[in-house]
């Protein structure tokens, strides 16, 4: 998926600059490397953009590319986005072996993932599931899947549409039983914010929808202080002049869920997630987050 995004973005750069000379670094972070244990045991979704983010500051590479999702809210200095081009669809997909919809399949079902947030919203809806870590690439846990050491797995639809994996998908899970995680679906584009040149060359790709709509999305999570310990899941969407943000917090297992939203102007996005997070915290979700930290 990583290498799929920056040949993406390095085609979109080559054709609005085809003067300019556009060449990939792959770097393989710590979060590519470890892929036997679960993220909140090590680190969170930082491993996958440290070494990355690393290079930028020392001058190796010019931009990095990221899954939004895995960008965490506080940058180094002095780095910052740069650009988010246009989301891909931010809703998570059910595969299940038999093709059965969630709602089908049988008690004691063994569901894949790798996201707290997944598991608990899933219990939340269904507590018989029996869910299940998995880890590694698509094509690895496919591979888990088809072997029959599950009988669902769930990722984000945005990755299966984008590698060309649409037709394994069972059931695209609604918002109400599986909000996505911060950014799901949205491209980040990392470089340094004096870097005049890239930053004036990354702002043709910008969507300004997106870059608004993700700007809500990482201030709730900021105020909230969640990473991969903790199921945090927001989406919000623009439409006319009008920026909606939902979000939750939940229980690992599921069986508490603090769940609101909020509506206000596009040009108050980031007051909007920081209201939206004070209004889940004033809720009940201080609790959660309290417990939770307090046995990390």
């Amino acid at each position: 998926m990583a290498v799929w995004q920056a040949e993406w973005v390095q085609a979109r750069l080559r054709d609005i600059a085809p003067t300019v000379n556009v060449t990939l670094k792959r770097i393989k972070t710590s979060g590519d490397k470890i892929t036997d244990v679960p993220l909140a045991k090590i680190g969170g979704k930082g491993l996958f953009v440290k070494e990355i983010e690393e290079a930028l500051l020392q001058g190796d590479i010019d931009v990095a590319v990221h899954s939004m999702k895995d960008v965490p809210t506080v940058l180094p200095e002095p780095l910052g986005i740069l650009c988010v081009p246009a989301r891909e669809d931010p809703r998570d997909a059910l595969i299940s072996r038999q093709r059965r919809p969630l709602s089908a399949l049988p008690p004691g079902a063994r569901i894949g993932t790798s996201s707290l947030r997944r598991q608990s919203q899933l219990l939340h809806h269904r507590g018989d599931l029996d869910i299940l870590t998995l880890r590694g690439n698509l094509d690895t846990r496919l591979r888990k899947l088809n072997a029959g050491d599950f009988d669902g797995i769930v990722l984000a639809a945005a990755g299966l549409r984008r590698l060309g994996w649409v037709n394994e998908v069972t059931e695209y899970l609604p918002f109400e039983i599986s909000l996505p995680a911060i950014g799901q679906g949205a491209i980040a584009v990392e470089g340094r914010r004096d870097d005049a040149f890239v930053r004036d060359l990354l702002v043709m790709l910008n969507d300004p929808g997106t870059h608004t709509a993700v700007l809500a999305e990482r201030a709730l999570l900021d105020r909230l202080q969640g990473g991969c310990q903790v199921p945090i899941a927001g989406h919000a969407s623009i439409e006319g002049n009008r920026l909606r943000l939902d979000g939750l917090v939940a229980s690992v297992d599921g069986k508490t869920i603090i769940r609101d939203a909020v509506e206000g102007a596009p040009l108050d996005a980031r007051a909007l997630g920081l209201s939206l997070a004070d209004r889940l915290l004033a809720r009940g979700a201080d609790g959660i987050l309290r417990e939770i930290y307090g046995k990390a």
